[in-house]
């Protein structure tokens, strides 16, 4: 099952584009061949991967995502395949691994070209022969799941680098759908506020005005390289800090104005990852606010921000946060930067 999506007119958006692109995904949804989702960071690759899922014959069966670019080499293979008991130290109990969860559903593969080299070709044999076994189990296993995956970068110049096989690679494109950055379809950037607006002040309780029009204009004018997922934090700051702070965040927008583009795709998240970091900066700010105030307890920090450990060290990772070193600097920074009290948790999708 999948979490509540964004309807989908705030998912597709209005231009021509975007709008013929839901219809072709409306003649795959049904089917299991496999879709590959490309686009830039924030972009909404999860929310459309989720979307399929909803409208397809396996709707009621699971969403199982499996990160590959946060899950290192050793620990992902386990993560997808699953483990017998005493197949390795540590290994207590068996485990099933994410293929086998996602039997009668959709296994969910984000950031794919970052997936080991010796992964890749095992998970090329499992998308041939349908069949899998868990570490350490000789039995094999049908795998009964239909394959999602996404990549923010040009697969294929990893593939002409030989960085990625290109025999999966075309065993993951069969259907390949391109999502455009925010700034090639501005037109949907108002109903996409209006939006976030709406979920964000029900989410944090606030009473805030409405964003004016002339906050609508400037948000259609800047530069959005963080995309739809930066778009969603600024309407959060927006509604967390009150209209003094925003007012002060405009003059910095107008740093980054572009020259208005073509309209293009659309996509969206869904209200899960509103409490999650979004664009780099907030992000790490909240990162920071929740670490300092657990003393580096990552663990507590996690549940503070409501999001799983794992999560969190990608995030660490992600926002350059350095684990032990380096946390003199980031008090001083962490206080300069850091100015909500409520760090309820991060943003996946803005």
């Amino acid at each position: 099952m999948v979490q509540s999506l964004p309807p989908d007119e705030v998912i597709f958006g209005s231009s021509a584009e975007m709008l013929r692109l839901r219809q072709r995904l409306e003649k795959i949804c049904t089917t299991d061949v496999p879709v590959l989702l490309l686009g830039a960071p924030g972009t909404g690759k999860e929310v459309v991967a989720q979307w399929i899922h909803s409208r397809s014959g396996s709707r009621n069966g699971p969403f199982v995502k499996v990160n590959c670019a946060a899950i290192p080499g050793p620990l992902l293979e386990s993560e997808l395949f699953g483990y017998q008991k005493g197949s390795f130290t540590g290994a207590h109990r068996e485990k099933p691994g994410s293929v086998e969860m996602a039997r009668g559903g959709t296994l969910f593969l984000d950031e794919i070209a970052d997936l080991d080299p010796l992964l890749q070709a095992k998970l090329l044999q499992v998308l041939q022969d349908g069949r899998f076994s868990r570490l350490g189990d000789e039995e094999e296993k049908r795998m009964e799941a239909r394959v999602i995956c996404t990549c923010n970068r040009q697969i294929e110049e990893a593939v002409e680098r030989g960085q990625f096989r290109r025999d999966l690679y075309y065993r993951i494109n069969v259907f390949r759908v391109q999502l455009r950055a925010l700034s090639e379809r501005r037109e949907d950037i108002p109903m996409l506020t209006t939006y976030f607006y709406e979920q964000l002040s029900r989410l944090y309780e606030r009473e805030v005005p409405s964003p004016p029009p002339r906050m609508l204009q400037m948000l259609q004018d800047r530069e959005w390289k963080g995309n739809i997922r930066e778009l969603q934090n600024r309407v959060a700051s927006y509604i967390l800090l009150g209209s003094e702070e925003t007012a002060e965040d405009k003059i910095s927008m107008g740093r980054h104005l572009a020259a208005p583009s073509r309209i293009t795709v659309r996509d969206n998240l869904s209200l899960k990852r509103i409490a999650e970091s979004a664009s780099r900066e907030p992000g790490r700010g909240m990162i920071l606010q929740a670490l300092k105030a657990n003393h580096w307890n990552r663990r507590r920090a996690a549940e503070q921000l409501k999001i799983s450990y794992r999560t969190l060290l990608y995030k660490i990772r992600d926002a350059g946060i350095p684990s032990k070193r380096g946390r003199k600097q980031l008090s001083n920074e962490g206080s300069a930067k850091v100015r909500t009290p409520e760090p309820n948790s991060e943003s996946s999708e803005l």
